[in-house]
């Protein structure tokens, strides 16, 4: 061991880290840095459950028949990949996941169109965030396209879960935790990577693209500037639940958090916020608050601007949003409608704010005027096959 050490410090150079050369010494002795969807075991349930009819669905309650699996540990890597039936985790109480936080998740969708084929909406971008997400909470590295094509066999197995109608989908909950039995702080030496999925409908038990009431104080926040806002962790949600409960009694459907003196906004409850005002110039614009740390990127989020750019119809920016400009362009008439987006809502738009012991009633506006209705409108005629997009990628034909 110490003659590796020293081989990569007179070899290398300061420049290359003595990490690959501990990759080296693992590759030959066994160690496995990634795992492949080829390796893929696959046992299915016994007695499969009867799948409930769309609109009996609440959203995350029922599970499908089966899940994917995969292990990792310092000393082998990577186990191999298997899609079993659906089962409870054991786990050792002393795992830091438990203790720590040290968990990471995505969620994403599959869609039935009506032609029969099931797609999923830009998933690699998914991929993409869970491994941030993971190096945020110094979780072993994937193969993001393997575990995708992991993922996709999971949904090919379960295929028969994934609702029938449009409004509905299978939610794929992909799911990273540390799971060393350790109280210790520190680098987990075990960890799993695993992923569920479920059957769902709208978000809201309102229904699709109802207007929700939002709670802003700005006592509370979800996120600040050097944290993990932008990393999806369960860390960001546990404690925000409190909040929410604070808000229902409010009747108020969500919570518009706010960040800094000057009351930035920052989230919706678990999606990204857009604005459709005048500018102070005059000009027509839709903003979003820009990736500064506080915010998770989301890929609704990503999808909105850049179809909302390709419209030509309104500047479309990233840019700091604060309450007292709400306020100045509600009074001077400027503001047009808010709205969330998230891939659990697809788009969902905002009726009020409750801020500061005052309702804002944010204007309603046509449909054929609405930036809203024409995202939301689009997005799904993506993600169900009626408009050929790059975006939507297919699971099967």
């Amino acid at each position: 061991m110490a003659a590796l050490t020293n081989l990569s410090r007179r070899y290398c150079g300061k420049h290359f880290a003595s990490i690959n050369i501990w990759k080296m010494f693992y590759s030959t002795s066994g160690y496995r840095d990634i795992f492949k969807v080829s390796e893929l075991k696959v046992t299915r349930i016994a007695e499969p459950k009867a799948v409930p009819p769309p609109d009996k669905l609440v959203f995350g309650s029922t599970f499908s028949d089966h899940m994917l699996a995969v292990e990792w540990n310092r000393e082998s890597g990577w186990g191999s990949p298997e899609v079993k039936p659906l089962q409870n985790l054991s786990l050792h109480p002393g795992v830091s996941a438990l203790h720590y936080g040290i968990q990471a998740f995505e969620g994403m969708k599959a869609f039935r169109g009506k032609d029969g084929v099931i797609r999923m909406f830009r998933p690699m971008e998914n991929m993409k965030r869970l491994s941030d997400s993971a190096v945020a909470l110094s979780l072993p590295a994937f193969d993001k396209q393997e575990f995708l094509s992991c993922i996709q066999e999971l949904i090919k197995v379960d295929q028969q879960w994934i609702p029938d109608k449009e409004g509905c989908s299978l939610y794929v909950r992909p799911t990273y935790i540390a799971t060393e039995e350790s109280l210790g702080v520190k680098k987990a030496g075990k960890a799993l990577l695993y992923t569920i999925t479920c059957p769902v409908g709208p978000y809201f038990s309102s229904g699709l693209f109802t207007p929700i009431s939002l709670y802003a104080n700005p006592r509370y926040v979800r996120a600040w500037i050097g944290g993990t806002g932008d990393a999806k962790i369960g860390g960001n949600y546990g404690p925000t639940i409190r909040i929410a409960e604070k808000a229902e009694k409010l009747n108020c459907t969500q919570v518009l958090w706010l960040y800094g003196p000057n009351h930035q906004l920052t989230e919706v409850g678990t999606m990204n916020i857009f604005v459709h005002w005048i500018n102070e110039v005059g000009e027509p614009e839709i903003a979003t608050p820009p990736l500064n740390g506080l915010i998770l990127p989301g890929v609704v989020r990503k999808s909105l601007i850049q179809l909302m750019r390709e419209w030509s119809t309104h500047r479309v920016v990233e840019r700091e949003i604060t309450m007292s400009q709400i306020i100045s362009s509600l009074k001077e008439g400027r503001l047009k409608e808010i709205f969330g987006a998230g891939t659990a809502c697809v788009v969902c738009p905002v009726k009020s704010i409750c801020y500061l012991d005052d309702e804002l009633v944010i204007p309603e506006i046509e449909d054929t005027k609405s930036v809203a209705q024409r995202a939301y409108n689009e997005l799904t005629s993506i993600q169900y096959g009626k408009k050929n997009h790059e975006w939507a990628v297919k699971v099967s034909n």
